[in-house]
């Protein structure tokens, strides 16, 4: 009996880390789908290697969108920190910027329904292979995770440096362990006086004796005078060591800058003109079929004719394979798992003419909603889905639409 319980114990065990590893692996799949579908659509990301050496460097752009539908078990976009995850210390982030502004620090006041673009630089740290992906963190909420790409770092771990100058011209030649003799000393220095003051106590009597004294009454003999007079060596060695190390550092480094607590404000965006407009009638999933059936009403607002090219939602990617641009506007480095292979289903792909208003049933059939996980927003308070409808010009101009509602579990027969 024993021998089963502990088999099956280790069993649960390795299933348990079995789903953290793999969330850990792809971070987008470990959030719920409210927080995928109707937060942050992130489209046209770009890593610009995906083979990489030890301290060789390599970007990681993109544009994302702040859905309009906000759902409302997430904090607003007021604080945001732009970033990237990785499975620990893999790689070293060394610039960032969102809409050209340096991202040293958190953003204030991004609009819901605008578009920002990101640029990282990034630098390999850790040999192996390590998912990467871009993240947005919402103060209240956390990251919300774009589309991850595996990077291959090649390399030794011990001949990673990171060199910078600083602003009074000091070179250090790896701020990775910059300061750590220093740090280790006052470590050492803090840890001998308090194993010091420890030890004064320890090798006198303790607990029965100074029970009985409380229980006489004597609380008088429990501090001696040496007591009293240790405890004030003890103190003066603290001050002088708190107000030395203060003058010490000021003499070494006169100038510092506290940490960047503040926030910046960047402009999204410059808006696009509104070129289509979609309206989402109904949407269900099929549950059996893995389906997601949309009928909608899309008016063409623009000059050119319109064909639906794509539809985009956490990260997922389902193409029109009759429109060319929409084939072309793949990224080679995009996770191909993240690509739909059946693509994208119309019941009609004729394209809509400028002033033209359409009804169009689309049709989104895959498993990867289930490989995904994205098939509980069915169970979501709400239950209502989000994403993005990419329409391409005949001369291959995208206009990007967004969409969402309501959407219900139905089920159908296989046949």
């Amino acid at each position: 009996m024993l021998a089963k319980l502990i088999k099956l114990t280790a069993g649960w065990v390795v299933a348990f880390t079995a789903g953290v590893s793999s969330a850990a692996a792809h971070g987008e799949r470990a959030q719920e789908p409210y927080l995928r579908t109707r937060t942050v659509q992130f489209y046209d990301v770009h890593f610009s290697k995906t083979d990489v050496k030890v301290n060789e460097r390599f970007e990681l752009t993109g544009k994302f969108r702040l859905m309009e539908d906000w759902p409302d078990a997430v904090t607003p976009p007021d604080i945001v920190f732009v970033s990237s995850v990785s499975p620990g210390p893999t790689i070293a982030r060394v610039e960032t910027y969102l809409n050209g502004e340096p991202a040293r620090q958190s953003f204030a006041k991004l609009e819901l329904g605008r578009d920002y673009d990101f640029r990282m630089v990034l630098e390999g740290r850790t040999p192996g292979s390590s998912h990467i992906h871009p993240s947005i963190s919402i103060k209240g909420s956390g990251p919300l995770v774009g589309p991850g790409q595996w990077i291959n770092i090649s390399g030794d771990a011990h001949s990673f440096a990171f060199p910078i100058k600083t602003m009074t011209g000091l070179q250090i030649d790896d701020l990775q362990t910059f300061g750590l003799t220093n740090a280790v000393g006052w470590h050492v220095a803090w840890l001998a006086v308090a194993a010091a003051w420890l030890l004064f106590w320890l090798v006198r009597p303790l607990f029965l004796p100074r029970w009985l004294v409380l229980q006489k009454g004597r609380e008088d003999l429990l501090v001696s005078l040496r007591d009293t007079g240790v405890g004030i060596i003890v103190a003066a060695v603290v001050l002088v060591m708190v107000f030395g190390g203060y003058v010490r550092a000021n003499q070494e480094y006169p100038y510092n800058v506290p940490l960047q607590s503040g926030l910046n404000k960047v402009a999204p965006r410059p808006a696009t003109p509104a070129d289509a407009e979609v309206k989402v009638i109904s949407a269900t999933y099929d549950v059996p079929g893995r389906s997601m059936r949309l009928a909608t009403r899309i008016t063409n607002k623009g000059s050119e004719p319109l064909s639906i090219g794509e539809l985009t939602t956490a990260n997922i990617r389902f193409l029109n394979q009759e429109v060319p641009a929409a084939v072309a506007n793949v990224d080679p480095t995009y996770p191909r798992d993240l690509v739909a292979r059946t693509g994208l289903e119309l019941s009609s792909n004729t394209p809509i003419n400028p002033g033209e208003t359409r009804e169009v049933l689309i049709e989104a059939t895959d498993a990867v909603w289930e490989l995904e996980r994205l098939v509980s927003f069915l169970t979501d308070v709400d239950s209502k889905f989000g994403g993005l409808l990419l329409l391409y010009t005949p001369n291959g101009k995208r206009v990007i639409a967004e969409m969402g509602g309501p959407i219900v579990p139905v089920f159908t027969e296989l046949k």
